[in-house]
């Protein structure tokens, strides 16, 4: 009986050590920051876009190769299936003017309100799931947040 207290004491530690704010312990980036990056620290815009974006651990919403092709075709554009990073870039090349740019984030937007309206109906219908997707609605309304910067920056 004691061995139990005492694994349970050790556990206990090692949750207060270690998931209070560490990152490495943190399920999908959950824990605190308030830590903002700079868009213009990445080597190139592209690069900040895809990590801001498409990485769900940022913007909260997975976005497949289908929905980057559904995304293009929705803001005008038509691509193949490649990898997801290289059909962003092909979507960012065609986001070279201010017009194309603001139909991309457009589309995203609209993209990213379909996928919170699945993870709430999700918490409706499951409400302990709730935990687990108020985080990623949360990261996806931060995101779309960002979409007049996005175009501020890159074309004024």
């Amino acid at each position: 009986m004691r061995d139990m207290e005492d694994l349970r004491k050790e556990f206990e530690n090692f949750n207060e050590q270690n998931f209070n704010g560490n990152p490495a312990f943190c399920p999908d980036g959950q824990c605190a920051s308030d830590e903002e990056v700079d868009l213009k620290d990445y080597p190139s815009y592209t690069e900040a876009l895809y990590e801001k974006l498409i990485a769900p651990y940022e913007s909260g919403i997975y976005i497949s190769r289908w929905d980057i092709k559904e995304i293009a075709l929705a803001a005008g554009d038509s691509m193949a299936i490649h990898p997801r990073k290289r059909m962003f870039e092909l979507l960012m090349k065609y986001a070279t003017s201010k017009e194309n740019m603001q139909k991309v984030l457009d589309a995203l937007e609209n993209h990213m309100e379909e996928k919170i309206g699945i993870y709430t109906e999700m918490m409706t219908s499951f409400p302990a799931s709730a935990e687990i997707f108020e985080p990623k609605i949360a990261k996806a309304r931060k995101t779309m947040r960002i979409f007049p910067q996005i175009i501020q920056e890159y074309f004024e």
